[in-house]
């Protein structure tokens, strides 16, 4: 699954002073003095591991000097010397943060680690003083109360501040309020270690093949990655090692022809982090009941209630309605997908009944009889190189950017890419993008988008344009061929491109609703819609070339790629919903003891009618999206939900043309530019001209509406 990590992620890799153990001199501590960079990159080759610690006390203490002066204002409370100003505090605190939470995530070490076991805890307990600050509150709510007199986009400020003070606590007693921090500081810790143990867990599990006929089948970049990344952990030649990366994990399930290979991976997945020293099953547990607390102490039937009150859906309820108009029909066609894999394995004389391990394989063959459609050979159209320079085709088409290589520019890591953005038409500068697309042992999985810097208007009305990247774990080169893309990474990378879009071209007035600072059930629309161009044909027939001979992409294979859109769309949609059903029932649990996990997504699974031939498109072992963070926590459903946006969006597009200059000056200036500037549906209709409905989203997956059912009980685990 495409993922965002918000609002803090970046990557680093401290290059050369990196390791460095000396006594932090603050004098020479970059973080506490101004980026004499292009653009305000962070200078990443100044950057040790003595510097973070240092720079976030620091960070801290300028914050609350800064409150101190918010508070001890004696003017009357106003939308600038109280909103405005906190929108703007906090600019040390911001630049470690951007960078350290950045390399937890892309570039982890054993001293990060260390680091990151004090970094996170006096982060939490610094943003616990901050929203617990009654005086500071006083002076929001002062503010708030007066808010229909203020611009669209200062109210709307002004009512998240009130509503994030309030949800962090503001509201309670000077002993409700410490309960709340020691809750916080628990689940802060319970999201590292979590996250640790996946990491661990992941890199911790390989399968190591020695027969050459067991890898009959795989594509050859697929035996030739194995091959290289047996050589790196000093085999012989004549030994594959294949891990649970998505480059390596993936192409094994949907073309190894050996079963047992297969059910090997599959099986090391679905257990991944399940037991053993990695074993998230405790954490979960800690972090369920934690959560349960949390959202009783400020006044929530359960955490589930708690994240969807903030965000465009309001109600538990109301997204597991959503999930439910479209998890039936998914179900339906999964059923239908199964029968014609089973007819085509008794066809060839299989003796078994198709597992879970099987649905990749006989989908993929199922899809070249169908289709006559080898994704093997539809990877040689789509070298790295090539998608990205379709990606920036279509952005320059819609909205007039420029992208130029920064060869010069600072790094965190060699294979990083630094980008200008600019005005294509005046030549200004709109922002810097860096991608890091390839996977490495000190990477968690998935892919995602942030910032190292966000966009604002400055007090001078000059702009402070932002430092975007992308990230993502895409197959890598091999010796004898560029980095060649499956379909679903060239659609991810179109996706994590879409969300750099939101943040780049930003005009959001205030810092705190530029980019993607917009409700967590709206953040994926940038993201997805931009999905839909990848296979466009006008857009294809520029950027997908032959690796070897650079002959564009032929027009019948382009017309099976439309043919075949809709194939295996039961699985990968009843995958998607299921597990964002299981995530929602979560939310509804009010543990005060242990439960059983395992039984538990059972109990989840049987209530959906799961058919057999699926599971969970992550368990909760390995579920970072919501064990990790409280990030998509009760949000997982947040992607369907912004696919009914963009799909309803996306037919405005087909109807008046890909890359029409009205429609993408709508969706420019009514999307991408306003941020969290204004309520994400008044967004959506001003750019549409109507409310979204889930019969778009149907239409796109080639699914039939089905007749409501009952809801979902709330399984107890027990």
């Amino acid at each position: 699954m495409k993922k965002i990590l918000i609002p803090l992620a970046a990557a680093a890799l401290l290059m050369a002073g990196g390791a460095c153990q000396k006594k932090d001199d603050m004098s020479n501590n970059p973080f506490l003095k101004a980026y004499e960079t292009p653009y305000e990159i962070p200078p990443f080759d100044s950057i040790a591991y003595e510097h973070y610690l240092p720079a976030l006390r620091a960070g801290i203490a300028q914050q609350q000097a800064e409150i101190d002066s918010i508070v001890a204002n004696p003017a009357e409370p106003t939308f600038e010397n109280t909103i405005l100003a906190l929108d703007n505090s906090g600019e040390v605190l911001n630049k470690v943060a951007y960078v350290f939470f950045a390399l937890d995530e892309s570039n982890s070490s054993d001293e990060m680690v260390a680091i990151a076991e004090e970094f996170y805890p006096l982060f939490q307990d610094a943003t616990d003083r901050m929203t617990m600050n009654d005086a500071l509150f006083s002076r929001i709510k002062a503010v708030y109360d007066k808010r229909d007199a203020l611009d669209t986009d200062q109210r709307r400020l002004t009512e998240d501040y009130y509503k994030r003070f309030t949800r962090n606590g503001a509201l309670l007693s000077a002993e409700d309020k410490e309960q709340l921090k020691a809750l916080n500081a628990e689940l802060s810790n319970l999201y590292l270690t979590f996250n640790k143990n996946l990491l661990n867990a992941t890199n911790a599990f390989s399968i190591t093949v020695t027969d050459s006929t067991r890898l009959a089948g795989l594509p050859a970049s697929s035996v030739a990655q194995a091959a290289e990344a047996a050589a790196e952990r000093g085999l012989p030649e004549g030994n594959w090692v294949f891990t649970l990366h998505a480059p390596s994990r993936l192409p094994l399930l949907q073309y190894a022809s050996d079963r047992e290979l297969r059910r090997q991976m599959y099986e090391g997945y679905t257990s991944l982090a399940s037991s053993g020293e990695y074993n998230n099953l405790p954490v979960i547990n800690k972090i369920l009941q934690a959560r349960a607390k949390k959202a009783k102490l400020l006044g929530f039937k359960d955490f589930g209630a708690y994240m969807t009150d903030n965000v465009m859906a309001k109600t538990t309820e109301n997204a597991e309605n959503l999930l439910m108009q479209i998890w039936r029909p998914a179900v339906e066609r999964v059923h239908e997908e199964v029968a014609e894999m089973q007819a085509l394995a008794n066809a060839e004389g299989a003796d078994f009944t198709i597992a879970p391990y099987d649905y990749y394989y006989y989908a993929e063959k199922v899809r070249q009889k169908k289709y006559d459609l080898d994704e093997a050979k539809v990877r040689e159209y789509f070298a790295l190189d090539s998608v990205r320079n379709g990606i920036f085709s279509m952005a320059e088409k819609l909205y007039g950017v420029k992208f130029t290589e920064m060869p010069d520019a600072p790094k965190y890591y060699d294979e990083v890419t630094v980008y200008d953005v600019t005005d294509a038409a005046t030549g200004e500068h709109v922002a810097v993008f860096m991608t890091d697309y390839f996977p490495r042992a000190s990477k968690r999985q998935g892919a995602w988008m942030s910032e190292f810097k966000g966009s604002s208007l400055n007090a001078d009305s000059t702009w402070s344009r932002p430092v975007i990247y992308n990230v993502g774990n895409f197959s890598r080169p091999t010796a004898d061929a560029p980095a060649l893309l499956t379909l679903d990474e060239v659609e991810t990378m179109f996706h994590e491109f879409g969300h750099g879009l939101h943040g780049m071209l930003s005009r959001a007035r205030y810092k705190g609703q530029a980019g993607t600072n917009v409700d967590r059930d709206f953040v994926e629309l940038p993201s997805q819609i931009h999905e839909h161009w990848a296979l466009e044909p006008e857009l294809l027939a520029k950027y997908a070339r032959h690796y070897k001979t650079g002959e564009p992409i032929p027009a019948e294979l382009v017309a099976k790629l439309q043919a075949a859109s809709t194939h295996n769309m039961g699985f990968t949609t009843a995958e998607l919903a299921g597990a964002a059903l299981l995530d929602l029932q979560y939310g509804k649990l009010n543990p005060e003891g242990d439960i059983d996990v395992a039984e538990f997504e059972k109990n989840v699974a049987v209530q959906l009618g799961m058919p057999a031939e699926l599971t969970f498109r992550y368990r909760s072992p390995y579920f970072k999206h919501i064990f990790g963070s409280d990030g998509y926590a009760s949000g997982y459903y947040t992607y369907l939900w912004a696919e009914v946006l963009d799909t309803d969006g996306f037919e405005l597009f087909k109807e008046k043309g890909i890359f029409d200059p009205e429609t993408a000056r709508k969706f420019k200036e009514n999307v991408l530019e306003k941020g969290g500037s204004e309520d994400p549906m008044t967004l959506f209709v001003n750019f549409r001209g109507h409310e979204p409905s889930v019969d778009a989203l149907l239409r796109h997956r080639g699914l039939k509406p089905s007749s409501p059912k009952a809801k979902l009980d709330s399984p107890s685990g027990k």
